[in-house]
């Protein structure tokens, strides 16, 4: 799979087939929601990944407009707003007002 160019730290658990995402995919998600977050950060990088397309990108978000897309995916929302800034999908103002996806 392709790697983002915003991505902070490229390592091994970037090296991901369409295989493993499609399995990954099947196995944690159920009508488009995310029955539970993994524990391996290469499927970690996969869930995240999902969560992604939720954002426009150039368009600013506050962090409730953040939590309530997230949360119509998954109930633990700030789990997954924390993932999405530290692999690098979103970017946020250091007081954590604003949040966007690079374009």
């Amino acid at each position: 799979m392709p790697i983002h160019r915003t991505a902070k730290m490229v390592d091994d658990r970037y090296m991901i087939t369409q295989d493993e995402t499609e399995k990954v995919i099947k196995s944690y998600f159920k009508e488009g929601r995310l029955k539970a977050f993994p524990v391996k950060e290469k499927k970690k990088l996969i869930v995240i990944r999902q969560f992604v397309d939720l954002f426009e990108p150039g368009i600013k978000y506050t962090e409730p407009e953040i939590n309530g897309k997230i949360k119509e995916m998954y109930e633990d929302y700030a789990t997954i707003r924390r993932y999405l800034i530290s692999y690098g999908f979103l970017n946020r103002t250091d007081d954590g007002r604003q949040y966007w996806k690079e374009a």
